[in-house]
């Protein structure tokens, strides 16, 4: 049986905050992030964990485009992740396929010596650059995927893309 522990902020300082916080408290060998909004199906979270689980990996993406974007996927949001995909080859010398991917697994005692900053959407590069930078291999699983638009809640926005490239850049020459 599995123990949840419910953490809640007075006031919302975004997604990066909250993964703090959750890390703060995380008991388990491996931490993997679910969004509210289902865009990703938990049940393919055993799938993702367990490499970390047998050993096999420190960090797991669950790839939205393993077969291409998809074609439901808002054509900015395809820009953005062509964008980061090619700022990783760019700025760290490797090849992944959706660097922005919410299903990042990794083991904990890992995200923790990452010392994280993010408070926003910035998790996701400041993961994949950390991650890099500590000369780990980021394995990646295909996933399902059903994008959603902002008429269903999304709170992603352009600022954020700008965001997240900056912190590629910036954690590609900053100590941590």
């Amino acid at each position: 049986m599995t123990n949840i522990v419910y953490l809640r902020q007075v006031r919302n300082r975004g997604k990066g905050a909250a993964i703090r916080a959750g890390l703060s408290r995380a008991e388990g060998e491996a931490v993997i992030i679910q969004d509210a909004d289902l865009e990703y199906f938990p049940e393919q979270i055993p799938e993702l964990v367990r490499p970390i689980l047998e050993g096999k990996a420190d960090v797991v993406y669950g790839s939205r485009f393993t077969t291409g974007m998809h074609p439901k996927m808002a054509l900015p949001n395809k820009f953005v992740n062509v964008l980061l995909i090619w700022f990783v080859r760019l700025l760290y010398f490797r090849k992944i396929t959706d660097e922005a991917t919410c299903y990042k697994a990794v083991r904990t005692s890992v995200l923790r010596r990452m010392n994280l900053v993010c408070n926003r959407f910035e998790f996701c590069p400041e993961v994949t650059a950390k991650a890099i930078r500590l000369g780990l291999k980021i394995h990646e699983l295909p996933i399902k995927y059903e994008p959603r638009g902002k008429g269903r809640g999304k709170k992603i926005r352009w600022t954020d893309g700008v965001q997240a490239l900056w912190t590629l850049i910036r954690h590609r020459f900053s100590r941590f």
